[in-house]
């Protein structure tokens, strides 16, 4: 092998940069269920401010294809 350590030297400095990230969304101290009501209360929730603003305007901000 020509790299040597330089894998595990990179991973350690990753590790050392994101200070855990990856874990942090586990630990919000929910049970699944919890968890699962909340995200579909959020995505309720979005999806109505979505089809307000929707109803409420007629381009809602995008591009139209028409020509």
């Amino acid at each position: 092998m020509t790299r040597g350590n330089q894998r595990e030297r990179d991973r350690e400095r990753a590790q050392a940069r994101g200070g855990g990230k990856a874990a942090k969304g586990k630990d919000d101290g929910l049970t699944p269920e919890q968890r699962r009501e909340r995200d579909a209360k959020a995505l309720q929730e979005k999806a109505a401010k979505k089809a307000g603003q929707a109803a409420g305007t007629s381009d809602a901000g995008g591009k139209s294809n028409k020509k």
